[in-house]
This record gives C-alpha cells, sequence and structure tokens, in this order.
C-alpha cells in the first residue's frame, strides 16, 4: 500500500526532471499570484485579472513576430502591452463617462483579437495553441528563472503595499485623501499583476494562467475568516492544485494546464458546497446564536 502511494505520488517528480521543473514552475507562480489575487478579489476587482492576461497577448505576440521564440522579446512586450492596457482604461475612464469596468472589457476584447490576429499572421495552430494554454511540462531553465524572479520581486512589493492596499480594500476613498496615494498604490498592484500573468504565461499560457491567480483565492473565502487565513489558505490550494493537476496529467495522459485549473476548480466546487465560512451547507444549517 505504502510502495503503491509513493509510486503514484511521488515517483513521478523523483524520476523525471520535466515534472520537477513544472511543479517548481506552478508553486512559484502560486506564491506571488496567489496574493494578487486575494486583493484582486477583496476589491471587486476577479474580471481585471483575465482582461490583464489577455491584454499581455498582443505585445507577447509582437516581440513573437520581432524576435519568434525570444523569452525576453515577448516578456518585454507582454508587460508594456499589459501596462499600456492599464493606464489606456483608467485615462479613458477619467476623460470620458465610461467606467473604468467597462473599458477594461472593450480593451480585453480588442486585445484578445489583436493578438490572435498577429500570431496568426506569423505563426500556426500550434503557436496559437502554445499562447493560449501554455506548456507547462516543457518548462526550461530561463522560463524558471524568469518565474521565480518575478515572484522574488513581487513578494517583497506587496509587503510594503500591503497595508496601503488592506487600507484601500476598507475605505476606497481613504488614500486618495492621503498625498494622492490611492493612484500610485494601484498602478504598482497592477503593474504586479501584470508581471505575474507574464511570468504565468510561459507556463500555462493567457487563458489558463488567471486561473491560478484567482481559483485559489475565491475558494479561500469559503473557508478563511481574516486576511492572511484567505491568503495563507490561497497559496496552498493553488500549490495543491498544481500539484493534483500534474498527476493527473502524468497518470492519465491529461493536458497539463487544463488539468492544473479543474483541479483548482474541483477545490472551488467543494468550498461552494462544503466551506464552514459560506456555503450550500452552511446556509441550509447556519449555527445556532445565543442558545442554551
Amino acid at each position: 500500500m505504502l510502495e503503491a502511494s509513493f509510486d503514484f505520488f511521488v515517483r513521478p517528480f523523483v524520476e523525471f526532471a520535466f515534472m520537477r521543473r513544472a511543479l517548481i514552475g506552478c508553486v512559484a507562480i502560486t506564491l506571488g499570484a496567489a496574493p494578487l489575487g486575494v486583493f484582486l478579489m477583496l476589491r471587486r476587482m476577479s474580471l481585471t485579472g483575465d482582461v490583464m492576461a489577455h491584454a499581455i497577448l498582443p505585445g507577447a505576440a509582437m516581440g513573437y513576430l520581432v524576435a519568434g521564440l525570444s523569452l525576453p522579446a515577448m516578456t518585454l512586450g507582454g508587460i508594456l502591452a499589459g501596462v499600456t492596457v492599464a493606464l489606456l482604461s483608467g485615462a479613458v475612464a477619467r476623460a470620458t463617462l465610461v467606467r473604468e469596468d467597462a473599458s477594461l472589457a472593450a480593451f480585453y476584447l480588442i486585445s484578445l483579437a489583436l493578438g490572435v490576429l498577429l500570431i496568426s499572421m506569423r505563426g500556426t495552430s500550434i503557436d496559437l495553441m502554445h499562447f493560449l494554454f501554455g506548456a507547462v511540462l516543457a518548462l526550461d531553465d530561463a522560463q524558471l528563472l524568469l518565474i521565480a524572479g518575478v515572484t522574488t520581486l513581487t513578494l517583497p512589493v506587496f509587503a510594503l503595499i500591503f497595508r496601503a492596499l488592506v487600507a484601500e480594500c476598507v475605505d476606497p476613498a481613504f488614500l486618495a485623501t492621503v498625498r494622492g496615494r490611492g493612484g500610485w498604490v494601484h498602478m504598482v498592484f497592477l503593474t504586479l499583476v501584470v508581471a505575474n500573468l507574464v511570468a504565468g504565461f510561459q507556463a500555462l499560457g493567457t487563458l489558463l494562467v488567471v486561473g491560478v491567480m484567482m481559483l485559489p483565492a475565491v475558494t479561500a473565502r469559503f473557508w478563511a475568516r481574516n486576511l492572511m487565513g484567505f491568503i495563507g489558505l490561497a497559496i496552498g490550494c493553488g500549490i495543491a492544485a498544481s500539484f493534483a493537476g500534474l498527476l493527473a496529467s502524468f497518470h492519465f495522459a491529461l493536458p497539463a494546464g487544463p488539468a492544473i485549473i479543474l483541479a483548482a476548480g474541483f477545490a472551488y466546487t467543494a468550498g461552494i458546497v462544503f466551506g464552514p465560512v459560506t456555503s450550500v451547507v452552511r446556509s441550509r444549517w447556519p449555527r445556532k446564536h445565543l442558545t442554551g
């Protein structure tokens, strides 16, 4: 029994380097992206992550057109495109009657269409699938270093703006009255989101990387009662989903990226039904108060 468990859960990562690389990459992505996903959720910006994930596509595609499958060119193009979309959507919202969520939705559709068009001009359907769904089982040293570098940069910057983000979640108007801090904190936060999406894009593609950022964060809402609990559970859920998805991919010949996201989706579904904080079971049989 013990040997069978070892063969199923551990041996794939012991014997195969590509499995170890994939797991290390997914863990690094989760450490940087999941805490950001928690604040996207708390600030009611959950769809912003999806928009930003698609916003990086035309920039990465432009880098691909210029330099081929060059990691620095695609990374720089993706970051520039994501930050540009964030700035433009904010500018449109301030200069017109269109709200920021509506302008983000518009840029999301434009970015997705432009990115697919640019890739199709030079690449093949295989290249398009790689951009959209990634290749987590084919991570090389350069991609792992990029992911690890972005995570290493994200964590201290996130720690520096942590209190400001918490204050903005509690009172969105507060930071705007304190030396205009709200604007730059918001932009630093969005830059971190874009950087982590670009790094994760190398492994999971634009369509799936936002799942690693948002699904664990939303799942944690059903189980945690405080902010640090949200963050810790989101990271734990993301790592567990990565581990389970990679195992499912190895043993049952499934595509690794979708398997990881479906594993996170399974955890989310379990939270909907059984979560102790808010869930179907909790609403049917609420805890009794002031009894006895």
